[in-house]
């Protein structure tokens, strides 16, 4: 009896520790694996040399409309640095935005386990092989599932995890998920109709952003052709009459006038991206 006491509490204590271990992971944001800040993006050697190409020749394209002097194209080449970020930022909105639609696919795989009568585990592992089919293993939202299924194999509650990789991701619809998640479990009740309800409302939220996308689609490609329209009646004069542009060029108050009108043409510009930019 004393030696099966004994063995108890050992038991008690390994469980105790392990879970103490697991929660100061959590609180310290220090899994055994390398996660993802979706805030942060590394550009690959060959999105580097792509986007430092694309500025460059930019430059030249804005010296040889503009100004056609020389010093003044030495004079824009720190602008490649910031065209770079601008194109990181762009990346991680459209990381954001598919880590965002591919999880809408889980949740409606999440969903039919649910309706099924599945664990949250199972659920998750289920949702994981759907993700894997229909966007590949290296997909973001299926890596995220796959270290999510590995996690709870170490006894670390779902809905910290989920939070974890809300809070990593900034995505809304993956934290507000989370908080009824957390609120469900707390209440206790019928948590498989609460999730229903809040997963399909979500996935309505999702499919609206979608098919927003969708429709603006058109128009940003509409915005972009008409930002190149000017540049294009720029390029045509000086090919048909540069007699007519040559007095806008090598004096004060040509270069004074150009960048005037540089300026406006890139405010422009900066207006219509932003109008074909809606956050639901």
């Amino acid at each position: 009896g004393c030696i099966k006491s004994v063995i108890c509490q050992k038991q008690k204590f390994r469980k105790k520790r392990t879970a103490l271990s697991h929660r100061k992971a959590y609180k310290g944001r220090d899994y055994p694996v390398n996660k993802i800040d979706y805030d942060v993006y590394h550009l690959s050697i060959q999105q580097w040399g792509l986007y430092l190409m694309e500025a460059v020749c930019a430059c030249m394209g804005i010296n040889y409309l503009f100004y056609k002097s020389t010093a003044v194209f030495f004079f824009m080449l720190p602008l490649p640095f910031w065209y770079i970020h601008q194109r990181k930022k762009q990346q991680i909105r459209l990381r954001k935005k598919r880590l965002n639609y591919q999880f809408k696919d889980a949740l409606n795989a999440m969903q039919v386990g649910i309706s099924a009568g599945y664990s949250l585990d199972n659920t998750i592992r289920e949702a994981r092989k759907d993700l894997e089919r229909l966007y590949g293993e290296k997909a973001e939202m299926a890596r995220e599932f796959a270290y999510i299924e590995r996690q709870l194999g170490h006894s670390i509650p779902l809905e910290e995890l989920l939070y974890d990789l809300g809070i990593r991701s900034r995505v809304e619809d993956i934290l507000n998920f989370t908080d009824v998640l957390i609120q469900a479990k707390k209440m206790g009740g019928n948590m498989r109709g609460i999730l229903n309800r809040c997963i399909s409302s979500i996935e309505e939220r999702i499919q609206v952003k979608k098919e927003i996308d969708a429709v603006l689609a058109s128009r940003k490609m509409e915005q972009k052709i008409m930002s190149f329209i000017p540049l294009g009646i720029i390029l045509y004069m000086q090919i048909t009459s540069p007699e007519f542009l040559s007095v806008l060029y090598g004096n004060p108050v040509g270069i004074c006038v150009m960048t005037a009108c540089l300026l406006l043409y890139t405010a422009a510009f900066q207006w219509g991206v932003r109008l074909t930019q809606i956050d639901v």
